[in-house]
Order: structure tokens, then C-alpha cells, then sequence
């Protein structure tokens, strides 16, 4: 469950920093009032430890993950 929690979490960053290459908007400062709004730097910081629970994924055996689902 943490798992798919993470991996949601970064793919809204993800579709963030697409938003701001392609549009250059800014969907979570526009949400949160902002890149300083205190909302904004909890859903940048969610998001970045996110990112760092993911980096295990990619250490993971796969069968192992099989087993536990």
C-alpha cells in the first residue's frame, strides 16, 4: 500500500514538472498559494520523500514483492 501511495505521489510530481517544462504553470504553487505556501512545501516534501521511498524499488527482488502482494 506504501508502495502505491509513493509511486501516486510521484507521478503527480512528475506530471508537475511536466506542466511547468511544457506550460510553464505551476499546479502545485497555483493549488497552494504559491512555492513558499506552507501547503505547496508540504506537497513538495511529500513528494521528495516520495521519490526517496522509490529509489528502493528499483533494489527490490521482484519475487520477494510477488510473494507479499
Amino acid at each position: 500500500m506504501l508502495d502505491k501511495i509513493a509511486l501516486l505521489l510521484v507521478i503527480i510530481g512528475g506530471l508537475n514538472w511536466g506542466s511547468i517544462g511544457i506550460f510553464q504553470f505551476d499546479f502545485v504553487s497555483w493549488i497552494g498559494g504559491g512555492q513558499s505556501g506552507m501547503f505547496s512545501r508540504i506537497i513538495y516534501v511529500l513528494v521528495a520523500i516520495a521519490a526517496i521511498w522509490c529509489i528502493s524499488l528499483l533494489f527490490r527482488d521482484d519475487e520477494a514483492v510477488r510473494e507479499t502482494t
